[in-house]
């Protein structure tokens, strides 16, 4: 439901690298990897001498992101789930979880998860939009509203986790050390419709009867008339094992 704007999102995933401080010879994991487009940069900093290890359980995930990171050689890609991370306890030096919490059936237990297989000394940085912050701009506001209680209530499994990601970690055994709140801003309605679902989240909407179906539709007809403005806060959390 909530990527990050272009800019925003690499002004955060740049910070939350520079912060996890990813040295070489290290061990590094990426859980919920997706496509991979992450690997590299830790791999860098990792160098010959260390090992990135990106997990997911999608499939066509994982095939893309053996594809994207083949001649990296420091990158290992394996299958699993964030609950039961494939990795030896105690063997990770850094970890990342990025916008993958909001989706896990426990947000709490992948964190104690990554308690277990990081080493004492470890940080782990972890990035997630507070969805209730979802903000679009219209002249009909009420349905705005309406739509980001919909989006967080029947799309996002736990959608308000960015709030929380300090508290959690701190529940898990971490010490939190950084904690920081940017806020991507969508000014292209076409660019908003794809990453933040409007058309696909309305129109669910309307299916299951909790909007209006012509003031959804209007509502929706209306964005791409004029300036368009969405943003949401997207919350980074570095922590110590």
């Amino acid at each position: 439901m909530l990527r990050a704007a272009a800019g925003a999102g690499r002004d955060y995933k740049r910070e939350l690298m520079d912060l996890l401080d990813v040295q070489p010879g290290q061990t590094a994991i990426d859980v919920g990897c997706g496509p991979g487009a992450d690997l590299p940069e830790p791999a860098e900093r990792v160098g010959v001498s260390g090992t990135v290890i990106g997990v997911d359980r999608d499939p066509a995930m994982l095939t893309e992101a053996r594809r994207r990171t083949r001649d990296l050689s420091a990158v290992e890609i394996r299958e699993g789930d964030a609950h039961c991370l494939p990795v030896m306890p105690g063997s990770v030096d850094r970890a990342k979880i990025d916008r993958v919490l909001m989706h896990v059936a426990e947000p709490v237990d992948v964190l104690a998860q990554l308690h277990s297989v990081t080493r004492p000394g470890a940080l782990i940085g972890l990035a997630e939009p507070d969805g209730d912050t979802l903000t679009v701009d219209a002249e009909d506001l009420g349905t705005s509203r309406a739509f980001t209680r919909y989006t967080t209530s029947e799309v996002v499994r736990h959608a308000a986790i960015g709030r929380s990601l300090a508290r959690h970690a701190e529940q898990a055994g971490f010490t939190v050390e950084t904690v920081i709140a940017t806020t991507p801003v969508f000014l292209d309605f076409q660019g908003a419709d794809h990453t933040l679902g409007l058309g696909r989240n309305m129109q669910q909407a309307i299916q299951e009867g909790h909007i209006d179906e012509e003031r959804g539709r209007r509502w929706f007809t209306s964005l791409s008339e004029g300036t368009f403005f969405a943003s949401f806060m997207l919350v980074s959390v570095v922590s110590s094992r």
